[in-house]
């Protein structure tokens, strides 16, 4: 059950990821999903370095790490992965 959560939770991020870049990328579903699957990891492991990981309410640091880092990955793919697709 825990690996359908990391998927769902890819999903999520990796399309919020690419709600926060600019334009259009050209990248399949299943690679925003890897690619926001492994912002979320980086993400947690981020907000657990900096001591934001676990908070009394929502944790919006946390999220906004994960989005950050999915987006950056997905800004340093969308060119490869467009470059090999043309």
């Amino acid at each position: 059950m825990s690996f359908l959560w990391a998927v769902i939770a890819g999903l999520v991020v990796g399309l919020l990821a690419k709600l926060v870049l600019p334009g259009r990328q050209p990248v399949p579903l299943w690679l925003t999903i890897i690619l926001g699957m492994v912002g979320a990891v980086a993400g947690n492991g981020l907000a657990t370095a900096f001591g934001v990981r676990d908070t009394g309410g929502i944790d919006w640091i946390r999220h906004i790490f994960q989005i950050g880092i999915a987006a950056v990955l997905l800004a340093a793919i969308t060119p490869l992965w467009a470059k090999r697709h043309t």
